[in-house]
């Protein structure tokens, strides 16, 4: 019988969709301030790239967020076919959300945990008492 609990893979796919398309997000941001500045006499060019880079983990954390707080899953996770729930089977609350966000924005090295644990639970599923499980 197969496990009801998404593999490493899967959520690493899941993930790496996720983060191109907020950097294609935060590039399109950037080219806006760019061309918003053109002609102005602002450097943008040498300007816009510290907030934004800055801001990339919180824009990721509030996109993590707002997907799993209304959806369950990401982009990214539907197109692998999971998706996250509590412990309980439920779809995470906004503040559940928001903490698993925040955890693996914080530590994203605690996805390794996912490897040896038997519900490939990372640290942030543990803190936020979230399963990821296949859709």
């Amino acid at each position: 019988m197969r496990s009801p609990y998404a593999g490493v893979v899967s959520r690493a796919v899941g993930y790496v969709v996720d983060a191109l398309l907020v950097g294609g997000l935060a590039l399109a941001g950037l080219a806006v301030v760019e061309l918003l500045g053109a002609g102005t006499g602002v450097r943008t060019r040498h300007v816009a790239p510290v907030p934004a880079g800055a801001g990339l983990p919180v824009l990721f954390a509030g996109y993590q967020t707002a997907f799993w707080g209304l959806a369950g899953r990401t982009p990214g996770m539907a197109l692998v076919g999971v998706r996250v729930t509590t412990t309980r089977g439920t779809r995470p609350s906004w503040p559940t959300a928001a903490v698993r966000a925040l955890v693996l924005t914080a530590f994203p090295l605690g996805f390794l945990w996912s490897v040896v644990d038997r519900r490939h639970q990372a640290v942030h599923d543990k803190l936020a008492r979230t399963l990821v499980i296949r859709a």
